[in-house]
């Protein structure tokens, strides 16, 4: 079997509603993607301002955006060397404040689940 095909979250080729639904979460799910996307509901910002409030690689944001970007959550634009970034959609935000609000009445048991965290399985 090759390395590929025993990547973690590796979905099907043919992927299930719930796989994909999973998966778009997941993009989510990254503490740094969180924190990216939080920063640019406050709007929009270059690729040097997330880093500088991040207080993270450059790479390693750029890294972040890319992918947010490819999954939809965020869309760029270019301004001569800057690349500038913003939520792609006000039902991104829309997501957060729901899953905000979730949480504010389950953040205990959230925080001590530790089947999320794979500690459980």
């Amino acid at each position: 079997m090759s390395l590929v095909a025993d990547a973690p979250f590796r979905i099907a080729d043919a992927p299930t509603p719930a796989e994909l639904v999973a998966k778009y979460f997941r993009a989510l799910g990254d503490p740094t993607r969180l924190r990216l996307v939080t920063e640019l509901e406050g709007g929009e910002a270059s690729v040097g301002e997330l880093v500088q409030k991040l207080a993270l690689p450059q790479p390693q944001v750029s890294k972040h955006l890319a992918c947010l970007r490819w999954c939809g959550f965020v869309v760029s634009r270019r301004e001569h060397r800057t690349v500038y970034y913003r939520v792609a959609d006000d039902r991104v935000s829309e997501v957060l404040a729901l899953v905000r609000a979730l949480l504010a009445d389950n953040v205990e048991h959230v925080a001590a689940c530790q089947t999320v965290d794979g500690e459980g399985c």
